[in-house]
């Protein structure tokens, strides 16, 4: 539905006052300018999901119900103590649209929207004795609230604890299923928005969907049908631009695997997917789901913006109520090309359907119900149960024999006890147990082949580990904590018609370097960005040793007496940050178009030109140790894609242009890659904590 027939008369960006906003934050309720939305895509989904209201393609009830929210006073929501006339005075102030957006614009869209400096808090003393009573009684005024049309009023609920699932005692029903009776879709888009469970059953067994077809409630019906398989039509639309018509019963679109051939990797990459616990498939989903609109958005956002570069999120924010492990994951999902984006989701969708159907014992084209919210729920549940440590890989967990050995004595006890004798027969019994009894073997040699390719991950590991000990040994030797990329590469000859071993990076797995206790890990805090830990002093300047001009600025800006050295500004920072992105950017442009293979080490040297003028801002000697271990990493990884890139280079001069790339090609194009990515989250930890200071 095109968003400009249906526009208001006064529009305004809800944070900065803007005039012709052009994206809206949907469970904010507000409007944004391009400026403002650009901070709130650095915040995450978590905190902000926006959409241009220009490009995007929206559902006319969400329309309907980010128009209603935005006109009826969801601001005031969130800027209650500013139009409070009796607000403590040292709130800050909201910005103008002239305001400049670092810090300005900046500060106050964190203090707004993710520290809810401005929300109304509720107090305890009106709720009785406890923040469980209050809890309860803003549940049931929600409950109460949404047979009425007051979006506003609903909204202010939920945001001050209201929840959205609440199962009224004495009514029997939960909030959605009172919003499907009485006709309120917008409430219900609310209500959804903030979580509620499109499946949950009242008192009588009904879901709000049985609920609204009993009360001929024909558009609400339509719309929860179309919720329950959110998650797996966003996915489908992404692969095939289409979307399952459900009121003609189909549910799940899958792109044609019949014509393509199986090769045997992929086979084993599905067998491992197979042996995913569902805990972290649904993890996985959900994962996919957000990666899904990052990328829409990013190219929506590439093409609508005045300065692409500025607001562009390469990756899917750090979510704090995730394991740094997950968030880690999260993120790799950027490092897929297109092609390979789209293979994993094709294979996760294929992998769904195989998993409801064994766990329903369903035919194989019944629908799979999966949505947002459900997945929302056991990704919550599982951050509080998860067992998990940080550093363990999530792609070493297999599923447990429980899982699988479980399946047949309770298919065959499900058929016996719901069937009547003279529907199940005893050949349709043997056939189901020799089912059963294949996917066993399958299973079985399924693990024993990981068991192999574990040992082998292994052997590689202990093979890599000698040869990156010596060039992490050359690091630590050098006067300023750095090697040169002629060091690197005569420590890794690419040309001695010796195979060059590197162990592939899994999606899930730190990238992984030999270390001793004194040695800062390279992604400890990449992706969480929280402070490393404590390390030896380091000197952070030793990626400017290629550079004397460089050097001399650093020495410069020492300081003798001993005190706190001063740190750069924030806007120096940022310029000589985002040339570094926009270098790194063309590095990534010429692995695209390979008719320009003799580009790569150019474009390596501009990066470490770039990376030579940001370190020249900071001075020799710093005691925050989250800035010197950032600026070690930059020089490390400054100097490995150098390496990485003459040998990208050499390789396509040895080889030629061929129209299909060797398997060396393809691994050596994989590190540049992943060295880029690094040398990115490098910059970002700086970037990152200039703006919290």
């Amino acid at each position: 539905m095109s968003r400009t027939k249906s526009r208001l008369q006064a529009e305004i960006c809800g944070d900065c006052g803007s005039s012709d906003p052009s994206w809206a934050s949907i469970n904010r309720g507000i409007l944004l300018c391009a400026d403002c939305c650009s901070i709130h895509r650095s915040l995450g989904r978590h905190i902000s999901q926006v959409k241009s209201l220009r490009q995007g393609t929206w559902s006319p009830s969400v329309l309907a119900f980010v128009n209603q929210l935005n006109s009826h006073g969801a601001n005031s929501v969130w800027e209650h103590l500013l139009l409070d006339s009796v607000a403590p005075k040292n709130l800050k102030r909201k910005p103008s649209p002239k305001d400049p957006l670092h810090p300005t614009k900046t500060e106050f869209i964190r203090a707004k929207h993710v520290n809810l400096s401005y929300v109304l808090k509720p107090s305890l003393e009106d709720a009785g004795s406890g923040p469980i009573n209050l809890e309860a009684e803003l549940s049931k005024q929600l409950h109460a609230s949404v047979r009425s049309g007051n979006l506003e009023t609903s909204l202010r609920f939920l945001v001050q604890g209201a929840d959205p699932n609440f199962y009224h005692e004495d009514k029997g029903s939960t909030p959605l299923h009172v919003a499907a009776r009485s006709g309120q879709l917008s409430q219900m888009e609310l209500l959804m928005v903030y979580g509620a469970d499109v499946n949950a059953l009242d008192s009588q067994g009904n879901t709000p969907l049985d609920v609204a077809k009993a009360c001929k409630q024909t558009a609400i019906a339509e719309r929860l049908t179309e919720a329950m398989y959110e998650v797996t039509d966003r996915l489908s639309y992404y692969l095939t631009g289409k979307k399952p018509d459900h009121t003609a019963g189909q549910h799940l679109l899958i792109p044609d695997q019949s014509k393509k051939e199986i090769s045997d990797q992929l086979k084993i990459a599905r067998g491992k997917l197979q042996l995913v616990p569902n805990r972290m498939f649904e993890e996985l989903v959900m994962d996919l789901y957000d990666e899904v609109d990052r990328r829409e958005t990013e190219a929506i956002w590439s093409t609508s913006s005045l300065n692409p570069e500025i607001g562009a999120v390469p990756f899917l924010p750090t979510n704090p109520h995730l394991s740094a492990t997950r968030n880690q994951g999260r993120q790799k999902l950027a490092r897929f090309s297109q092609q390979e984006f789209a293979g994993l989701i094709t294979d996760v969708l294929i992998d769904a359907r195989r998993r409801q159907n064994m766990a329903n014992l369903r035919p194989v084209d019944a629908p799979l119900p999966v949505s947002l919210t459900q997945l929302k729920t056991a990704a919550a549940a599982s951050v509080r149960e998860s067992n998990l440590s940080d550093d363990e890989p999530l792609y070493d967990a297999v599923a447990s024999d429980d899982d699988y050995a479980a399946l047949a004595p309770v298919a065959q006890q499900a058929l016996v006890n719901k069937s009547p004798p003279s529907v199940v027969s005893n050949a349709e019994v043997e056939t189901l147990r020799q089912k059963l009894q294949d996917q066993e073997s399958t299973i079985n040699e399924l693990r024993v082949l990981v068991q192999k390719l574990t040992s082998e991950n292994c052997q590689l590991k202990s093979n890599m580990g000698s040869r990156e000990s010596e060039v992490l040994l050359r690091i630590d030797s050098h006067p300023n904590g750095s090697t040169a990329a002629a060091e690197v590469e005569e420590l890794e000859p690419v040309s001695d018609g010796r195979q060059y071993f590197k162990r592939p990076v899994s999606m899930y797995e730190a990238r992984q370097l030999p270390r001793d206790e004194n040695r800062p890990p390279i992604t400890q805090s990449l992706y969480s960005m929280a402070p490393l830990g404590t390390t030896s002093a380091v000197n952070a300047a030793g990626g400017a040793s290629t550079n004397n001009s460089a050097g001399s600025d650093l020495n410069a800006t020492t300081t003798r007496s001993g005190s706190q050295p001063q740190l750069p500004h924030f806007d120096e920072v940022k310029k000589r940050t985002d040339l570094v992105a926009r270098r790194i950017k063309e590095l990534f442009a010429s692995l695209q178009d390979l008719t320009k293979t003799d580009a790569f080490v150019p474009c390596a040297e501009r990066i470490r030109v770039a990376v030579a003028e940001l370190m020249a801002i900071f001075p020799a000697t710093m005691r925050e140790e989250t800035l010197k271990n950032a600026l070690k990493q930059l020089t490390y990884n400054t100097n490995l894609i150098q390496t990485e890139c003459t040998r990208l280079q050499r390789s396509f001069a040895e080889e030629g242009q061929q129209p299909v790339l060797s398997d060396s090609i393809k691994v050596n194009m994989e590190q540049v890659r992943g060295c880029a990515y690094d040398l990115a989250m490098s910059t970002k930890i700086l970037i990152t904590r200039f703006q919290q200071s």
